[in-house]
């Protein structure tokens, strides 16, 4: 197949979807499924880099004197039951690397502190497996029954979100890029689409199960490279078909690979150029130009060799039924598969403007309610139809694609998920709730990580009780603060990285200025810091957070809710409120502190910076 013509159409693509697919690669970045080495602009810095004269040298019993170690001999160490030796090295890896970063003329490149140096001197260390296999180990060996069992269940935590998000996340990126191929507009909640059909699972399965062959080929001289290319069509025969069976969705790739490994591989390394451009760009042209560019023509390549297996009449090619994906399905068709848009027009529309005085007010400006009274019900029912007819007005005109005519129905199976509307009113009591939920949330995921890291229990916060007020605080700010810009998600995603570097950055020089220079945070060391007061990825996980939380979360979370009857959700409410202020109130006197709290600073968090 043509290269060149591949890449004249994914440049098309892009640029008619050029936000949409930044959004999409920043994200599977951002979790880790994809386009990882977009954020890590800082592997300029590589351990390749350090083995320099004045590098640290290191004894172990793999290396001679004088030799420098790298993460295997840390990995090495900790495989042979030598946990606390592979633990050194990786520890005098990054240190090493660290002191480099600090020596440099560089200092918005910082390597000490923060999630993405601290992922990145983790890999380069193997700081990251050391720690696993030592948590692994703890369970074993550990007088400490209940943290054994608190390391397991972190561990399992991690693993499963490795299973069921990280690792099928790149089918819903194919998705997103196959259907932007065909029609001019896509949906931001078509990243649920797995889940309006209840293929997350089945999908989950075949992307671990793919994985799981990948891994045992790696173990073979060559085998690893080969089937990297055989395997690599199964995410975009899933984003198609995620009821295929497993092996069958293997299989498939492998037979539509058969001659085409070579002839991929060679369209792979024509991109090395935009990968050199973004070295030197320190990432930033791979975040906004190669990474996307790079995602189209791979999906364009995907589609023209769906299409050659049709011709041949592959084994396996029934699977491949889904064929609105790739062209538009007839005008009648259409139209016959949305009739009742029709009627749903003939329904009185509801302005917001009947809610009057101080609750119009609350309405309008936060999106807020205090009771769910009739006329706050009657807008919001009214505004989610708006939506709805609007996305079926694009669907029946070709615009977009047509859910309904997909060959694994939606319309039975996504009752629950049908409701998702991110126009929503809040509840003062859906507020709390959500604002504990992101607390409890933001405090079981950083306990995770100091379990996964250090093999020990950490209360994170300043409180004792297990919520972190500062997720709870940004999630509600996020949603009523910015309610306005719920119809633009590319606005929301900027508005919310400035508001959250607004409020940051002057509130860390309010403090410094009443406090004789003290600093409550300071992220001199993360990669590109601002005066120490905010950093790139902290904004950046507030921005990705913040789309997630308006469009996704909160909706979920507020229909389960809702389906509380008040004489629940008040006291429930009330409960936690009491609860949450005494604990305020004793930790203001009694703060939580010790090791691991106040005298210890994680290279997996930023937000344990913030102790309140």
């Amino acid at each position: 197949m043509s290269r060149k013509e591949i890449k004249k159409k994914a440049k098309h693509y892009l640029k008619e979807h050029y936000w949409l697919f930044v959004a999409a690669c920043l994200l599977a970045a951002w979790v880790g499924s994809d386009f990882s080495n977009a954020l890590s602009p800082m592997k300029l810095y590589s351990t390749s880099n350090i083995t320099t004269s004045n590098a640290a040298t290191y004894s172990t019993s793999m290396l001679g004197e004088g030799q420098t170690a790298n993460a295997s001999d840390a990995i090495y160490e900790a495989i042979h039951s030598n946990a606390e030796e592979g633990k050194r090295i990786s520890d005098s890896i990054t240190a090493d690397t660290i002191k480099r970063s600090e020596a440099s003329n560089h200092p918005g490149l910082g390597r000490s502190r923060g999630v993405f140096a601290g992922l990145l001197n983790g890999i380069q260390s193997g700081e990251i497996v050391v720690s696993l296999i030592s948590a692994l180990d703890s369970i074993d060996g550990s007088s400490s029954i209940t943290m054994s069992i608190l390391v397991l269940i972190s561990l399992a935590w991690n693993i499963g979100i490795w299973v069921f998000f990280i690792n099928v996340f790149q089918v819903v990126i194919r998705r997103i890029f196959l259907e932007a191929r065909t029609y001019k507009k896509v949906s931001i909640q078509r990243f649920l689409f797995l889940l309006r059909i209840k293929k997350w699972a089945k999908a989950s399965f075949t992307m671990l199960l793919t994985y799981l062959f990948q891994l045992l080929w790696t173990l073979t001289i060559v085998g690893g490279l080969i089937k990297h290319y055989s395997y690599r069509m199964v995410s975009y025969i899933v984003s198609e078909n995620p009821d295929i069976p497993a092996t069958e969705a293997i299989t498939l790739s492998r037979k539509m690979m058969n001659g085409h490994k070579w002839e991929c591989f060679l369209f792979d390394c024509s991109f090395f150029g935009w990968q050199l451009l973004s070295i030197l760009s320190f990432g930033l042209v791979g975040i906004f130009y190669a990474n996307p560019y790079y995602a189209a023509a791979l999906s364009e390549y995907y589609a023209r060799l769906r299409q050659e297996a049709l011709e041949k009449q592959l084994a396996g090619t029934q699977y491949l039924n889904d064929t609105y994906l790739y062209q538009k399905a007839d005008e009648e068709k259409r139209f016959m598969a949305y009739l009742d848009i029709e009627d749903l027009k003939t329904l009185p529309v509801v302005e917001i403007d009947t809610i009057q005085g101080f609750r119009g007010f609350l309405a309008k400006t936060f999106g807020l309610i205090l009771f769910p009274w009739q006329e706050e019900r009657a807008y919001e029912e009214s505004r989610a139809r708006q939506i709805k007819i609007a996305a079926m007005r694009d669907a029946m005109e070709g615009d977009s694609y047509p859910t309904r005519l997909f060959p694994i129905s939606e319309k039975v199976k996504r009752k629950r998920m049908e409701n998702i509307g991110y126009m929503r009113l809040y509840s003062i009591w859906s507020i709390l709730l959500l604002f504990f939920s992101f607390s409890f949330f933001g405090w079981l995921w950083e306990v995770s990580l100091h379990l996964i890291s250090d093999g020990t229990f950490i209360n994170r916060g300043v409180l004792h009780g297990p919520w972190l007020p500062i997720y709870g605080c940004g999630g509600v700010l996020i949603l009523l603060v910015l309610n306005k810009f719920r119809d633009h998600p590319l606005l929301e995603f900027t508005s919310t990285v400035v508001l959250c570097g607004v409020v940051e950055y002057f509130t860390s020089y309010y403090l410094e200025m009443t406090h004789d220079g003290k600093k409550w945070w300071d992220y001199t060391g993360y990669f590109l810091n601002l005066h120490g007061r905010i950093c790139a990825e902290g904004l950046l996980v507030f921005g990705l957070g913040g789309l997630a939380i308006v469009y996704v979360i909160a909706p979920l979370l507020d229909n389960h809710f809702r389906r509380l009857k008040m004489e629940m959700r008040m006291p429930l409410c009330i409960g936690l409120l009491i609860l949450f202020i005494t604990d305020s109130i004793y930790s203001s006197k009694n703060p939580n502190e010790g090791e691991g709290i106040t005298s210890y600073v994680s290279t997996l968090s930023i937000t344990h910076l913030y102790r309140s």
